[in-house]
């Protein structure tokens, strides 16, 4: 397998040493940087023409600033293979609703990275059990999706396909509006102090502004990309937040808020846990465009995530058969979903999924 990275910082890079040492990918880099990720071992040659590094990839990651992806995104697609699948890393979908055009492009975006950037703080294990959005769209290439998700989880990731624009609200929700919070956090704590000689800040406070002023320039970028969720987000968190205002005027007892936060809190760090034991659906599917994102879209709305797949096209290519692997409890209610869509599931077996070989990853699974 030939992986084309354009873009060769901390996740980019973290992208070439997984697929170097857990793929047995040869890894080319498209980056001013490129000799220094060479060095560091996270690709294997450095281009400074990028059709040279696209030639003959299988798989292609844009891993630019999102001021710059659109257009990255675009001359990737113009000078990449036919067979090649395209994805990028940027926090917003928006920003590359142009390409989703093209089938061979399936926007992408890791829940993962660190405070701190660039190529040398690249690592191979960054995306262990991180989840991997994809977003899929009517257009896309069913054997592409699946070689991209195939790669994501050899990468030690957990891909979950979700639809463009949720996922754009929900990253508002959970990343893009704590960096808001926590900068104005850190403005009204020196605002408060005044002129005095700030304390020793407790624990919470350093947890819940670590995020705050970091790298301003990406950051920047990304609120503008992502404004329109960010602002209904910031709308939401500031009706909270004068409701709580009021009921301290009058004295209310916030106990039961404090209360719901908790088990709100949790509920949401236990809908993040893996998805343990697994169920195998097997479908029927004719060979026409959209038909896997469709399925996969579905299963992603119900929230039921797909740990791995498999397509497998007949002699004639006239149809195929996909198989998904389902969290165990909701095998039924996915079989129902993909029921009602059209497709018969003709077979389904209970199984706890063993691993991918790495024989089949490298090959870049069934074409």
């Amino acid at each position: 397998m030939i992986v084309a990275v354009v873009g060769v910082g901390l996740i980019g890079g973290s992208v070439g040493l997984a697929a170097r040492s857990r793929l047995d990918a040869t890894v080319r880099g498209f980056d001013p940087r490129a000799d220094e990720a060479v060095a560091r071992g996270a690709i294997h040659s450095a281009h400074r023409d990028l059709g040279d590094a696209l030639d003959g990839a299988d798989a292609v990651f844009v891993a630019v600033p999102v001021d710059v992806l659109a257009d990255t995104v675009a001359t990737v697609l113009e000078q990449a293979p036919r067979s090649a699948v395209v994805t990028d890393v940027g926090s917003t979908k928006r920003t590359v609703l142009g390409a989703a055009r093209d089938p061979r492009f399936v926007g992408g975006h890791p829940l993962a990275g660190s405070e701190a950037a660039g190529v040398e703080h690249a690592r191979e294990d960054l995306f262990d059990g991180a989840t991997w959005y994809l977003t899929p769209t009517a257009t896309t290439q069913g054997t592409l999706l699946e070689r991209l998700h195939r790669l994501l989880t050899g990468l030690g990731a957990r891909p979950a396909i979700i639809d463009a624009d949720v996922h754009d609200r929900v990253m508002a929700a959970v990343s893009h509006l704590p960096h808001v919070v926590a900068n104005v956090l850190v403005s009204r704590a020196l605002d408060a102090l005044g002129g005095e000689r700030p304390p020793a800040t407790g624990p919470s406070f350093r947890d819940a502004t670590r995020v705050a002023g970091a790298h301003p320039a990406l950051w920047g970028g990304i609120y503008a990309a992502n404004r329109d969720a960010l602002a209904d987000a910031l709308d939401g968190a500031i009706a909270e937040l004068e409701t709580v205002r009021a009921q301290l005027r009058d004295g209310a007892d916030l106990t039961s808020w404090q209360d719901q936060a908790a088990i709100r809190r949790r509920a949401l760090v236990e809908a993040g846990l893996g998805p343990g034991a697994t169920s195998e659906l097997r479908v029927a599917v004719p060979n026409r465009p959209g038909v896997i994102a469709d399925i996969t879209l579905t299963l992603g709305r119900a929230g039921i995530n797909i740990s791995d797949m498999a397509l497998s096209p007949s002699p004639d290519n006239s149809q195929g058969e996909i198989a998904l692997w389902v969290p165990d409890g909701r095998a039924d209610e996915a079989a129902a979903l993909v029921a009602g869509l059209g497709f018969a599931v003709i077979a389904r077996d209970d199984l706890t999924r063993p691993p991918i070989s790495r024989a089949r990853m490298a090959s870049g699974g069934q074409e």
